[in-house]
């Protein structure tokens, strides 16, 4: 590399206050720091968000804040030093935060200060002794000082937003980790969890189950007054008011083109355990393929399933002892017999209607019925014993599927 790239390179790397002279440290020093006082009265006058709050601990960080400022730009002028301490603004940004403001009244008053500063250094050049290159060398120096406080400030303020992030958070999912738990929680624990989280309780509420994987996609995409989080590796969404007029639309929208969702009934907060043990169950359905659909299902649209697989071993009685009488029958007979009886039912009992499904005449209908009767023992002329036959052909039998 030649000397003249390596001068342009290293140059380039220096600060701006670098090329300031050294004598204007002196020369600056009453009219720098004389300006304190006017620029606190100005940004009071000019940010409408700072009129109030020079009193309390805002009000003691930006006089502070203004103090160090004025004496490190002092001392940085004529060398090639870093800014020595930029704590003082990282605070700053971080108490905005903590205000509930936005970082445009700070940046205001980072503009408002380097402009009082300014205007009473160009006021009062020509007694300082400063050739024209040193006035713009000073003015570049001055508003990139700047720019690194406000730069700080800005970090302070990302940083106290990710903490508040992080809280939120851990708040919210304390709040659904507590709601999936039985019993319920009382009414004050609820309302303590819920302020602490900022959720508005809700006069009603259903939960959401979905893949943990899916979650954080759909949560940014839910009604802002919902409750998510993962439990036990499940995604749940705690949704408030779910009846309320294009609540369901917003919540497939949620969904559409990612995932599928398993929403619970509609409760009160005192009823929570059980939109969440129906929802989690039909979820676990959905998972073994026993729940049809995409996007949005609602648990309550499929309440004979769920019925059904509650009690594993009951069903697979009544299915045994509902449908033993198939068993004995060879395997064109017995699939001849379950589409009849299954017409049969679905007709409640018409035999012409059963005739037409099945595309044969009713006196073929009634011959195979006399059979099947004969065959279930009277079980099919007592109308609780039609419905567990009923009920046990919707779940099937595998041992008939085997055989």
């Amino acid at each position: 590399m030649s000397d003249g790239v390596r001068e342009v390179t290293d140059a380039s790397r220096r600060h701006p206050w670098a090329d300031v002279p050294e004598m204007a440290r002196a020369r600056l020093r009453s009219v720098v720091l004389g300006t304190a006082d006017e620029i606190i009265a100005t940004v009071r006058a000019e940010v409408a968000e700072y009129a109030l709050s020079m009193d309390g601990e805002f009000g003691r960080r930006i006089r502070l804040g203004v103090s160090v400022a004025l004496d490190q730009f002092l001392d940085l002028l004529g060398t090639d030093d870093a800014l020595p301490d930029t704590a003082v603004y990282f605070e700053l940004g971080r108490v905005e935060h903590r205000h509930g403001r936005t970082m445009d009244a700070l940046q205001s008053a980072y503009r408002i200060g380097s402009r009082v500063l300014w205007r009473r250094i160009a006021a009062e050049s020509d007694g300082h002794g400063l050739e024209a290159d040193a006035i713009f060398r000073l003015a570049e120096a001055l508003f990139a000082y700047i720019e690194q406080l406000a730069a700080a400030s800005v970090s302070g303020y990302a940083y106290e937003q990710s903490l508040a992030a992080g809280s939120r958070q851990a708040r919210q999912h304390a709040l659904v980790e507590r709601l999936c738990r039985t019993p319920a929680p009382e009414l004050p624990e609820l309302e303590a969890l819920a302020r602490e989280a900022g959720w508005p309780m809700p006069k009603s509420l259903a939960a959401l189950v979905t893949t943990e994987e899916s979650l954080a996609l759909v949560g940014r995409r839910m009604p802002p007054d919902a409750a998510a989080s993962v439990v036990d590796r499940v995604g749940v969404v705690f949704v408030p008011d779910p009846d309320a007029p294009g609540r369901t639309d917003a919540l497939a929208d949620a969904l559409r083109g990612t995932t599928t969702a398993v929403l619970g009934p509609t409760v009160g907060p005192e009823q929570v355990p059980r939109t969440v043990t129906r929802a989690r169950a039909a979820w676990s359905l959905h998972l073994e393929g026993h729940l049809p659909g995409e996007g949005l299902v609602r648990a309550d649209d499929h309440l004979l399933v769920l019925l059904l697989h509650a009690d594993v071993t009951l069903t697979a009685d009544l299915v045994a002892q509902r449908l033993e009488p198939l068993r004995r029958m060879t395997a064109a007979a017995r699939d001849r017999a379950v589409t009849t009886l299954t017409a049969w039912l679905d007709a409640h009992g018409d035999i012409a209607e059963a005739a037409t499904r099945l595309h044969v005449h009713p006196q073929t209908v009634r011959y195979r019925l006399a059979r099947l009767k004969e065959a279930f023992a009277g079980v099919l002329d007592d109308p609780a014993g039609r419905l567990e036959v009923a009920l046990a052909l919707r779940v099937g039998d595998p041992a008939l599927a085997e055989g």
